[in-house]
């Protein structure tokens, strides 16, 4: 039975010793997946940044005062990404220029910053002459300048620099190695990206500081070393960051240590020993046995490194040395006084330790689920294991899902409440609740909360949460409080748990746990709200660019706000219903951010309209109304109706005669005059008969005495001559009203638009008929237009803003669940019957987002009443129309018939059209003109 008892203590001994050797190989693993978490939540805050500053005006400025004027701009970023070290941007030319905070004592004494001096902007510029000059110019917390001051010995040339050379050749952001940086005397990286113009290089500075806490909060054991490598052996992460930097003798620099010179043998011989293929290995570092593991990690792209973790094996395995000891005693007792009882005894705890085997076995494959069911053990040593394995993978478990929520989960509402469940269950407490810091009410609002609360309230005053935590006892309950703070130790709020009173929630270990929990709550919540910070910011931009178009011209009026407001009324109201066409129509929170940009962003091309265009108001209008000329050629005419009344008398004939003859010609000139005058208004549809009265009175001659080549830009005396070689003799007979050759001016190959089908130049796929000339200024031309102002010549160019929508949108980097914005802000001019523009798509190529954008473009277009070319239309006569458009396949019936009867156009109307335009609409027969189509 000793024999049995013995070999079965030896073989739990040797099964639990490789078991526990790999869990911690598993823990190992995990502490790398946190830890390169950790770093790509460091990293992700720059990386948009660096992203936003890619399109800022900085990098097309050409002079110095023109990219201090993002000084500002560039601040903001510094104080909303505190682990942003420094901004940087460098020219094709070699210019350079740098912002950083003087929030450190040390950086403040090496640059002799002024007291009042927030931060610093350190600049190179390039002479004509090929000479550089390098100032640093010092600002206060307002941006306002505190001193400049030349530094002649600094001509840092940012071409030369890695990071500048490596962005040159791609589109992405490039990462840098791992370096200490110069002036702060931190480990980071640089982040850099070509910017949108190809101008210049911006570059961020991001500091590794967490990198190191995130290590030293992770250890397995009490002497445990954890540390990043590179593959050439130089440490970038360790507990104490400041260990790693050595001096360079010869300059006034920092490098990092490698592995070799850092003074910490276990690692050194670890790196000698193990390959990074994840298998613990068992080695002897300083007289001492180690057990470590060599690892991959990818926290930072482009840089290939590993991660070390050696503990002392009497450490790792010293609860199971412990336990044998015990285990051989208990035993070799039993033997002795309970002799018959052995084999019962030894069969009891090898199946207590198989029990043990088992769920170590489980969680060295990573199955942390604990077991519903287990008997209790006769042992009381085996009973107080199994409820510490328990706990252990219990609290691990709640640690994965932890990450998981954090890195999924993109609303911080959500988020809060899933991870204050999992912080509870891993804290094996009770309940708990976060609370958030109001900067406007300088106070705390419960944002999540989960299980007994007690006596927590809603909110609590700025005084109230610091008092928190120090703690609060409640009926039996104790509450404790952790302060929640980024990354630069700014104020985000508190966590507070309630836990029993018990010995395991009033240790120093539990609080220190807890509060290292707390910190990745704390990076989660900041990250968010970053980005909820800049999508509001993006969003107002764009708002900004609608609001602009809409005050470049007063004929487009407030289209470019009422649209958005009527497509997101009626999505909204498509949205809520739960029965009929639309009861399946839904949008989520990135599908309605998309419908809400595309629908701000519509109109955006019309930033290249030319205004002169968009702005004509009359036929013959180029820059200025050309009605004035043809005016002035009737007041030569009438002047010589007036010369030939006089020489008639002159020469002896009958004055009345004269006279009569006189007045009946001046009569017709007004006559003529008032007839190309309403013509050239547009308000009426010009008949055949009116054409052919436009030719007749065109074809009339005057004498013009002057060179009409004089006084000419270069394009239209170059276009005048060659429509004309020799010029007429003077006084030369010119026609009345004339389409002259000059007045016609061509395409060319630069100017020339890539919207035809067959066009190779054509990416987009724009199918749009191109006029015979980009420019078509005849008078005759002009005159003729048959309805409103605009010849197809004109009209393609007021088209042609769709055309630059879609292009400017397709250019910009949309992220995945933004990319269909260009679409839908573009096919609002496509039709059901495939003849829109500009690609001519048909309605089953249209999605419901982009018809409701069609129809509210049409319907608000029709109803403004701020565009002084029209009078403005009535309910009823507008949504004629529209059902008239749908009849002709222009807009979808279906739509417009919800639309009709969901009343969401009245709604609309009370509050953007005059009261004299609402009148009575009859719906049944609007809808009936509509379905006509659907029945043909």
């Amino acid at each position: 039975m000793a024999l049995v008892a013995l070999a079965l203590i030896t073989l739990s001994w040797y099964g639990s010793r490789a078991i526990l050797l790999d869990m911690a190989a598993t823990v190992a693993r995990d502490t790398s997946q946190i830890v390169a978490e950790r770093s790509r939540r460091i990293i992700e805050p720059g990386s948009v940044s660096l992203r936003t500053l890619a399109f800022d005006p900085i990098a097309d400025a050409a002079e110095l005062d023109e990219r201090l004027e993002r000084r500002s701009a560039l601040a903001a970023e510094l104080v909303a990404n505190p682990l942003v070290s420094a901004i940087h941007v460098g020219y094709q030319n070699g210019d350079f220029l740098l912002m950083r905070a003087l929030d450190r004592r040390d950086i403040r004494a090496r640059f002799q910053a002024p007291p009042q001096a927030n931060y610093l902007v350190q600049t190179v510029e390039s002479g004509n002459d090929g000479t550089r000059r390098g100032q640093y110019l010092f600002y206060d917390a307002k941006h306002d300048l505190v001193m400049r001051r030349s530094e002649p010995d600094y001509r840092f040339d940012p071409r030369e620099r890695p990071w500048y050379i490596g962005a040159m050749d791609t589109v992405a952001t490039v990462t840098s190695r791992p370096y200490v940086f110069f002036s702060t005397r931190q480990v980071g990286i640089t982040l850099s990206r070509l910017s949108h113009s190809g101008n210049a290089i911006v570059a961020v500075d991001v500091t590794l500081e967490d990198l190191g806490e995130a290590l030293g909060g992770l250890s397995m054991t009490p002497n445990t070393e954890l540390a990043l490598v590179e593959e050439d052996g130089r440490v970038i992460g360790y507990r104490d960051m400041e260990a790693l930097l050595v001096h360079k003798p010869d300059w006034d620099d920092f490098a990092l240590h490698s592995l070799d010179t850092l003074g910490i043998d276990a690692l050194a011989s670890l790196w000698q020993v193990a390959a990074d293929d994840g298998r613990v290995v068992s080695y002897t570092s300083d007289g001492l046995e180690w057990s470590g593991v060599v690892l991959p990690f990818d926290g930072i792209d482009g840089v290939d490194m590993r991660l070390l973790a050696a503990a002392p094996s009497d450490e790792l395995l010293g609860a199971l040395a412990l336990n044998r000891t015990r285990m051989i005693l208990i035993s070799i007792a039993l033997i002795v006084l309970f002799l018959p009882f052995g084999w019962q005894v030894g069969s009891a705890v090898g199946h207590a330790l198989e029990g043990m085997t088992a769920q170590a076995l489980r969680m060295s494959r990573f199955d942390f689920r604990r077991r519903k069911e287990r008997s209790a053990s006769m042992l009381r040593e085996v009973d107080a294991l199994n409820g510490v394995m328990d706990k252990v993978a219990g609290s691990m478990e709640a640690l994965l899902s932890i990450s998981r929520v954090l890195g999924t989960e993109p609303r911080i509402e959500t988020m809060l409440v899933q991870v204050l469940e999992k912080l509870v269950h891993a804290t094996r407490c009770e309940g708990g609740a976060v609370y958030l810091f109001d900067r406007d009410r300088n106070g705390l609002t419960r944002a999540a909360a989960f299980g007994e609360q007690g006596a927590l309230r809603e909110s609590m005053s700025a005084h109230e949460g610091e008092a928190a935590l120090a703690g609060a006892q409640d009926r039996g309950r104790r509450r404790i409080a952790f302060a929640l703070h980024g990354r630069h130790s700014q104020p985000q709020g508190l966590l507070v748990l309630v836990h029993d009173e018990d010995w395991d929630h009033a240790t120093p270990e539990f609080l220190a746990f807890t509060d290292r929990l707390t910190g990745m709550l704390a990076v989660a919540i900041e990250t968010r709200q970053l980005i909820e910070a800049q999508r509001r910011l993006f969003e107002s931009v764009t708002r900004i660019v609608a609001d602009a178009i809409d005050a470049k011209s007063p004929y487009t009026g407030g289209h470019c706000e009422r649209v958005p407001q009527l497509a997101t009324l009626l999505a909204d109201r498509m949205e809520a219903e739960s029965s009929g066409p639309y009861a399946d129509f839904h949008l989520d929170d990135d599908e309605r951010q998309s419908f809400q940009l595309g629908a701000w962003l519509h109109d955006c091309g019309k930033v290249t309209s030319p205004e002169h265009i968009m702005d004509k108001a009359t036929k013959l209008e180029v820059v200025y109304n050309r009605i004035h000329e043809i005016r002035m050629r009737f007041e030569i005419l009438w002047r010589d109706a007036e010369i030939h009344c006089l020489e008639a008398r002159l020469n002896g004939e009958d004055a009345h005669v004269a006279g009569l003859q006189r007045d009946v010609r001046q009569a017709q000139l007004r006559e003529d005059f008032s007839f190309i005058a309403e013509c050239n208004i547009g308000s009426e549809f010009l008949s055949d008969e009116a054409v052919e009265r436009l030719q007749a009175i065109g074809a009339q001659t005057w004498l013009r005495h002057f060179d009409d080549a004089l006084g000419l830009d270069a394009q239209a005396a170059l276009r005048l001559a060659q429509s004309r070689p020799e010029p007429p003799v003077l006084p030369a007979v010119e026609r009345l009203l004339a389409d002259q050759p000059h007045h016609m001016v061509p395409w060319d190959d630069t100017q020339r638009p890539a919207v035809e089908r067959d066009d190779p130049r054509n990416i987009w796929g724009f199918d749009m008929k191109l006029p015979a000339h980009r420019q078509h200024m005849g008078e005759l031309h002009n005159l003729s237009i048959r309805r409103g102002t605009l010849t197809d010549e004109d009209r393609f160019i007021i088209n042609d803003h769709i055309v630059q929508t879609i292009i400017m949108l397709k250019r910009l980097p949309w992220p995945p669940h933004l990319e269909r914005v260009p679409d839908i802000a573009g096919n609002h001019h496509e039709r059901m019957d495939g003849n829109g523009y500009p690609r001519r798509l048909r309605g089953d190529q249209l999605q419901t987002t982009e018809r409701i954008m069609a129809l509210a473009d049409v319907f608000e277009a029709l109803t403004a009443a701020d565009r002084p070319y029209k009078q403005s239309k009535t309910l009823s006569e507008s949504l004629g129309i529209m059902a008239a458009m749908c009849r002709d396949g222009h807009l979808d019936p279906e739509l417009y018939q919800y639309f009709l009867r969901s009343l969401v156009w009245l709604d609309y109307a009370r509050t953007f059209m005059k009261s004299e335009q609402i009148d009575d609409v009859d719906i049944e027969t609007l809808a009936r003109v509509a379905r006509q189509e659907e029945s043909t």
